[in-house]
């Protein structure tokens, strides 16, 4: 049976209506509201292209946790720290449905069981391709871990950049956003912490 918290992460997308507004018939409103003429050649498949291009971006609705792990939970006595680091990221904000993009660090350190290397990226994945915003995903992805694994700690860093920073509002291009989530071992103790964010930071964060 799962969890609470698991079964939040599985049920966040709300269920479709009986009745809804064709998606296609939405894009072709919103050009003739920007002042587009959604007749013309270079548009006229536009609506079609933005429905199967915004259903592909968002497709982590459809993913869950379990699914994305499947089998590849393993029994080892391992006990040093596991980490992946520059787990490319892809995701939209909710609040403009511009795109931002970066790099996630996740790691754990294990409590008698370890998970598939590739698997750690799916998990990034389940939860990157949402409408999210960057704190809350770093979130999503420190929890998932935690539940599935229930190792001794988790810590995750996301460093991204985003689109409604860089194209509109103050037009910075070279600003980042840093976020992190640290989980049992990783937020009680420091040299825990430190090691972590060693090498998320590739080995230059400081004491």
């Amino acid at each position: 049976m799962k969890s609470a918290s698991l079964r939040s992460f599985h049920e966040s997308h709300t269920e479709p209506t009986a009745v809804r507004i064709p998606f296609q018939t939405l894009v072709h409103e919103m050009l003739e509201q920007l002042g587009e003429d959604p007749k013309r050649e270079g548009l006229r498949q536009t609506p079609a292209r933005v429905e199967a291009s915004l259903k592909w971006l968002t497709r982590g609705y459809g993913m869950n946790v379990d699914e994305v792990i499947g089998d590849a939970l393993f029994e080892e006595t391992h006990e040093s720290m596991i980490c992946v680091r520059d787990i490319e990221i892809y995701s939209m904000c909710e609040h403009h449905m511009l795109p931002f993009f970066g790099k996630a660090h996740v790691a754990y350190l294990p409590n008698g069981r370890i998970v598939g290397l590739s698997k750690i990226p799916r998990v990034v994945e389940v939860f990157a391709r949402r409408l999210q915003v960057q704190e809350r995903l770093t979130d999503q992805i420190a929890d998932a871990v935690m539940e599935v694994l229930q190792p001794s700690g988790v810590g995750v860093v996301i460093e991204a950049a985003h689109f409604c920073m860089m194209m509109r509002g103050v037009e910075k291009q070279n600003s980042r956003t840093v976020t992190s989530a640290l989980r049992g071992i990783f937020r009680d103790d420091s040299k825990t912490r430190v090691e972590f964010l060693r090498l998320a930071h590739g080995g230059h964060h400081g004491e």
